[in-house]
This record gives C-alpha cells, sequence and structure tokens, in this order.
C-alpha cells in the first residue's frame, strides 16, 4: 500500500510535518509512506493554468494518482484550514484520481477542531472517501516533544501505526 502525507504546514519546525515523518518511519511492513514536497511550489490555484499545468502540479497530481491513499495533518489559522492545504486540495478539485481516494485527517491539536472540521467538509465535498479510524487527534502541541522522540512515546506511535 502507497500513502502520500500532505502538511498544511510550510514551517521548517511544523509539528503536523514532523508528525508526518513519523508515520513515514513507523510504517509496517508493506506500507509505503511518503511525504509530499511540493505544497510549497505550489502556484496560487487558477483554473486558467489548467491547459498548461505548472510542473508541480503535474508532480502533485502525479503522486495522488500513483498512492493507494492519503494522510493529511493540518494546523488551524485563524479557526481554519491553512491556505497551503487548501491550495493543494484546489489544484485536485477536477482531478478524476482524486475521487473516492481513502483519506486520514491527522490533528497535532485537541483544539483545532474548527480547521479539522473544514478540511473534513471540504474533502467530502470533493468526493473523498474519509477513513473515520484511521482520522485521529494527537495532543501535540506544547508537549514539548521532538521528532525524534515522538516514534519513541508510546501514544504517538500506537496513534500512528493504527
Amino acid at each position: 500500500m502507497k500513502i502520500l502525507a500532505l502538511s498544511g504546514s510550510l514551517r521548517a519546525a511544523s509539528i503536523n510535518s514532523a508528525l508526518l515523518r513519523t508515520a513515514t518511519r513507523l510504517a509496517p511492513p508493506g506500507v509505503d509512506v511518503s511525504v509530499c514536497t511540493v505544497v510549497g511550489e505550489l502556484p496560487l490555484f487558477n483554473p486558467d493554468l489548467e491547459s498548461s499545468l505548472p510542473t508541480s502540479v503535474v508532480r502533485l497530481r502525479a503522486e495522488v494518482a500513483a498512492a493507494d491513499a492519503l494522510l493529511i495533518a493540518n494546523p488551524e489559522y485563524a479557526h481554519g484550514v491553512t491556505g497551503s492545504i487548501k491550495n493543494t486540495l484546489d489544484w485536485l478539485v477536477s482531478f478524476e484520481p482524486f475521487a473516492n481516494k481513502p483519506v486520514a485527517v491527522i490533528n497535532a491539536s485537541p483544539r483545532a477542531r474548527h480547521a479539522d472540521a473544514a478540511l473534513r467538509e471540504i474533502l467530502k465535498t470533493m468526493s473523498a472517501t474519509i477513513v473515520e479510524a484511521a482520522s485521529v487527534t494527537i495532543p501535540l502541541l506544547g508537549a514539548g516533544i521532538s521528532e525524534s522522540e515522538m516514534a519513541e512515546e508510546a501514544a504517538v506511535a500506537l496513534a500512528l501505526r493504527q
């Protein structure tokens, strides 16, 4: 199984991105989790570019098409999803291989319920299949845990493996 992980944060020290990188290390045999690296390279969504897609959009769509499922971690900004994840999803709105794609949503903060709800609504509107059993909140915001410690922290490791 091939899982593509998308982070809604572009921060170098993002806890959401760290959580996704930890998921790549904890993936069981037979499951390949890779973090998408083009999110920050995507131009702002513009339907006029559909006839001649930018290289970063072509790469995003190829990675999504090749994935069996998606894993999304997104922080909350002003009670909503980040512009980067919204822009990424906008580029996938009319992309047929995205429809019915299984998606799990990871939330690194129990307080980020507005963004979590907004992200789920966007994904449902785009015809994604949200895998509730794999969508979890892992309370890391303010926990002071480093990325290297995430894999060693039993609760974090268990949540990611499940």
